[in-house]
């Protein structure tokens, strides 16, 4: 499992470098550390229409700025847990969470049991 782990964590390490160089495609940094994400407004121009694309635009990096920083949080949870030898763990009974969800999912908090009967 150490080598998977070093792999599995590598993956993730990847995904978190590729949503935060997103992120700061349609947001800013803020907050004391830097670590909260606000989207940017677009500057297109003076004209209405410009504006309204302006707008537009804002709207959509808002939904994309929550869903990239959604994914972020799992990445880095999933980061912590190997840090800590929780990783593959369901958080809710404890047990191992099964390698092929995990080869699936690797930001999986639950294993596939509990996370049936959760929802």
């Amino acid at each position: 499992m150490l080598n998977n782990l070093s792999s599995i964590k590598e993956e993730l390490q990847g995904q978190q470098r590729k949503i935060k160089k997103e992120l700061e495609q349609i947001a800013k940094k803020s907050g004391r550390n830097g670590n909260r994400y606000e989207p940017k407004f677009p500057e297109y121009g003076r004209a209405e229409d410009e504006n309204a694309d302006e707008v537009a635009a804002f709207v959509d990096a808002v939904s994309m700025g929550e869903n990239l920083k959604g994914s972020l949080e799992k990445v880095e949870l999933a980061l912590q847990k190997i840090t800590r030898n929780q990783y593959g763990l369901c958080e809710i009974c404890g047990k191992k969470i099964g390698k092929k969800r995990i080869k699936i999912l690797p930001t999986a908090r639950y294993c596939l049991s509990c996370k049936i009967n959760k929802n």
